[in-house]
Parts: C-alpha cells; sequence; structure tokens
C-alpha cells in the first residue's frame, strides 16, 4: 500500500504559471481526489468513503469527490451505483437491507448525512456527483433532499460544495434553484456554449472529449465557465491537461498530480505544448 504523506492544511490551489503560444498567465490547477483518496493505506483501499475522504482531507487536497443515490426509501447513500454487491439501491430500502451492507474496508455504506458529518471537519471541497436515477422525478427528489442535507450541515455554500452530472436534467434544475454553485455537466455530448444559453456554469468532461476537443476549454472559460477533467492517472494525460489550462483534474492519484503541477510550477518539467 502506498505511504501517505502529509500536508498542512495551507494551500489547497495550487498556481502554476503556464506559457501558451508565447503568453504567461497565472492559472490555478485544482487536484480533486476521485471518490476520495482511496489508493493509499489511510483511505483503506476503499472508494466513496469516509475514510478516502478523511485522507483527501488529511493531505489537503483542494477536493474530494463522491458519488450520490437514492434508495426505495429516500436515503441518500454515497455509492457509485446504481447497484452495490448485486442490489439494485432503487429497488432496496436502507433500513431493511442496505444499512448492513459493508464497504472493502469494513465501513458501513454510508449516508450522505454520515458523509458529511466528516466533510465539515475540514475546508475541503465537496466535488458531488448527483447520478442519473430512474426518472426525472426520483432525481428530482434526490437533488432537494441533498440540498436539504447540505444545509442542515452548514455547508450549502459555493465556497464548500460544487454539483457534477451525467443528467442534462439535474443540472439544469441545479442552475435553475441554486445558480451561486459552480455545476458542471459530466456527458460530454454538448458544446459549452449551448450548457452557457441554459445557465449551466461548467463542463466536466471525460479526458477523451477534451483531447479530441480542445477548443472546448478555452470556449468554456472565455464564458466564464469553470473547466474539469476526469478520470486521469497517468502521467502523460495529467501533463496534457495541465498544459491545456484546465481548471480541475479529477484523478485516482492526486499525489501523483499534484507533484507534477509542482515541478512544473518550479520549471523542474517541460511546460507541456497547448
Amino acid at each position: 500500500m502506498k505511504k501517505i504523506l502529509s500536508f498542512s492544511g495551507a494551500a489547497l490551489l495550487v498556481a502554476v504559471t503556464l506559457a501558451f503560444s508565447g503568453c504567461t498567465r497565472e492559472h490555478k490547477i485544482a487536484v480533486v481526489a476521485h471518490t476520495g483518496f482511496w489508493k493509499c493505506e489511510q483511505g483503506g483501499e476503499t472508494s466513496n468513503s469516509i475514510a478516502s475522504l478523511t485522507a483527501a482531507q488529511d493531505n489537503a487536497f483542494w477536493g474530494s469527490e463522491c458519488d450520490i443515490n437514492l434508495t426505495a426509501d429516500d436515503v441518500i447513500v454515497v455509492a457509485h451505483g446504481p447497484k452495490y454487491k448485486g442490489m439494485l439501491l432503487r429497488e432496496n430500502t436502507y433500513a431493511d437491507s442496505l444499512k448492513l451492507l459493508t464497504l472493502k474496508n469494513g465501513e458501513p455504506v454510508p449516508t450522505l448525512d454520515q458523509y458529511l458529518d466528516q466533510l465539515v471537519k475540514a475546508k475541503t471541497v465537496l466535488v458531488l456527483e448527483l447520478k442519473k436515477q430512474l426518472n426525472e422525478e426520483r432525481e428530482n427528489l434526490m437533488t432537494d433532499k441533498a440540498i436539504e442535507a447540505l444545509k442542515a450541515h452548514g455547508v450549502y455554500d459555493p465556497k464548500r460544495v460544487i454539483f457534477i452530472s451525467f443528467s442534462h436534467f439535474i443540472c439544469q434544475k441545479i442552475a435553475k434553484e441554486h445558480p451561486a454553485f459552480t455545476n458542471q455537466y459530466l456527458s460530454g455530448d454538448i458544446a459549452p456554449a449551448d450548457l452557457k444559453k441554459e445557465g449551466i456554469n461548467g463542463i466536466d468532461y471525460n479526458y477523451k472529449v477534451l483531447h479530441e476537443h480542445p477548443e472546448w476549454i478555452k470556449e468554456a472559460q472565455d464564458l466564464g465557465m469553470s473547466v474539469n477533467v476526469w478520470t486521469i492517472d497517468d502521467e502523460e494525460k495529467i501533463s496534457e491537461m495541465i498544459g491545456l489550462g484546465v481548471d480541475q483534474i479529477t484523478t485516482n492519484e492526486p499525489l501523483l498530480t499534484r507533484e507534477l503541477i509542482r515541478k512544473l510550477e518550479k520549471k523542474e518539467l517541460p511546460v507541456p505544448k497547448k
């Protein structure tokens, strides 16, 4: 297992001066631990766990991502879904079945409320993925309940939470009802300018999408939108996205990503070509 490197809770953003086409600009790139910092001993090699969130916080990554789904009895659980250990979350109740399930590290499958109990202990940004549900009615309910939970825990704050979703409906709802929050669409099938017209103010697109459409990064940023990329773990792809100037990098290798950013900042590595 990988040894944890501890950092003080100082800067969560790493400022990188990158030279693009003869121009120099200051750009802040944020590291998002995908489903928490789980690929380490402290994280228990267990994604979407409270341990992995705690490890992300202890290592002062800017953000920690998690996935949420709605159970049959309307409890929000932190799970990639729609199935866990063969059980469809939407067809099983938390009260009777799901609360008995355990993760790889022995933790119970956490509810969103339990997860937020840990989130409030540090300033790590929660990158909250609202998973697609069976229909828009269920997506609407899950989103409303998630907002209620954020408010109850005192983290209904654009500085503490950003939203991401593959559901166009959920992103439209967030844009309409919670416009102050960063709200990134995941599916990669809509140009930034078209999302902007709907009030959706960010994209979080797969590496392949941004590799094939690097112009979407500048297009989005010129429109005042944020740009996240998921989920990249190898040095070459991470360096490419740093060179293209994305705002956040979602990765299962957050230590590597932070180190690459640091080396570019200190000019220990050549700046990737745009």
